[in-house]
């Protein structure tokens, strides 16, 4: 039976070229980019080079792309960086301002730091846009305590429904009332165009896998003039943001990955992905009775999050893999837990339908064959799930 990989927010297949860029890197370009000898000149220029397609991808200058291990790390650089660097030279400046829609490498650090003293402030959901900050009260929020704000910290693009937020606004926000602010772009970057300068975001976080580039391997845009405290130390490397040796062999991938994109964002990938979208999350909501979540029109093009009532994300999941489509639950971060998604429930779903969510979410390399097969299994599975259910109740 034919695989079809409907998770790619959770990782994208690496590109023939970014393979072959990181073993080509691995053979040739394996000494240490610190090092002063000719060897080690040749590893640094494979680094730059990757951090000058990177930057073109993200529309930025090459010194405000920080590498990093990947999305996660990147956050956490951001955010505490961003809080230790104020708690030395701006005490007042001691809270942290983010959403419970977020992914866990922001919620969750959240909550530690709340914790460990930081105040968090929950910004509610709007109620046009469901999954995406209510704008109109960061800014109520920004009128009455700028001042105090340390960090804020908002998703771009939600990576269990696709929800896209008004980031430029709330960037605009934020620099109105001078307050710095930080995005987890992970979602966003390669598969929508993307232009940092023209935004006023101070720091965004994203990851290579993401678009099809290796694991292992991320990056922090650093708005010029921005400090961050490092959160790893060792070495100057990364500008003195981000010490210990170069993932030198990953970060050639990153950079493959980001002149792939760039070329593929050129075109009507976009457009063909969204209708594929469309059309397959049509076909299995009509055939199996599942409800759409997120379906307001600023959506990320690849990305359904659907809802099967009194069905089990789990037993869905893994009837799905047998049959040979790749799905998941949410966050790939939470798969195993058997709780419902913390992010639908943010958004007002009933536990009994988040129980039963599936994301789908496809790739620039998804068919419409792959849709169409797709949808036919998933309908398949979920009839045969309800046949069993209602057989056991009976």
């Amino acid at each position: 039976m034919e695989r079809i990989y409907l998770d790619s927010n959770a990782t994208t297949r690496p590109a023939d070229e970014v393979v072959e860029a990181v073993a080509r890197s691995m053979r040739e370009s394996w000494a240490n980019p610190s090092s002063v000898h000719r060897a080690g000149g040749e590893a640094k220029r494979v680094v730059e080079l990757a951090r000058e397609s990177v930057a073109r991808l993200v529309g930025c200058q090459d010194r405000e792309v920080v590498f990093t291990s990947g999305g996660t790390e990147g956050a956490s650089l951001a955010i505490r960086g961003t809080i230790e660097h104020f708690a030395a030279t701006d005490a007042a400046r001691r809270v942290l301002v983010t959403t419970k829609f977020e992914h866990s490498a922001v919620r969750e650090l959240a909550q530690q730091c709340e914790k460990r003293g930081t105040e968090v402030v929950w910004l509610p959901g709007s109620h046009d846009a469901p999954g995406t900050p209510d704008l109109n009260a960061l800014e109520t929020l920004l009128k009455a305590r700028a001042a105090e704000i340390a960090l804020v910290s908002l998703m771009w693009a939600n990576n269990e429904t696709g929800a896209i937020a008004d980031i430029g606004r709330a960037g605009a926000l934020c620099r109105e009332h001078g307050v710095r602010f930080h995005t987890d772009a992970t979602q966003w970057v390669g598969k929508m165009p993307t232009d940092f300068a023209a935004l006023q975001v101070d720091l965004a976080s994203y990851a290579a896998h993401k678009l099809h580039g290796p694991k292992g391997v991320g990056a922090l845009y650093v708005r010029r003039n921005v400090r961050v405290t490092p959160q790893t130390y060792g070495g100057p490397q990364e500008r003195e943001r981000r010490g210990g040796t170069e993932n030198v062999a990953a970060i050639a991938g990153f950079g493959v990955a980001a002149d792939l994109a760039r070329a593929w964002l050129a075109g009507d990938g976009i457009a063909r992905g969204a209708a594929l979208r469309d059309r397959f999350e049509r076909t299995v909501a009509k055939a199996a009775g599942g409800a759409i979540h997120s379906q307001h029109e600023t959506r990320l093009w690849n990305t359904t999050n659907i809802g099967f009532a009194k069905l089990e994300a789990e037993a869905i999941l893994l009837l799905l893999s047998e049959r040979g489509v790749f799905a998941s639950a949410g966050a790939a971060c939470s798969s195993g837990s058997l709780d419902p998604s913390p992010v639908l429930l943010a958004m007002g779903i009933a536990p009994e339908l988040a129980h039963g969510s599936i994301r789908f979410s496809l790739s620039r390399e998804t068919t419409a064959a792959d849709c169409d097969e797709a949808a036919r299994r998933v309908i398949a599975a979920i009839e045969r799930l309800r046949a069993s259910t209602s057989a056991a109740v009976g």
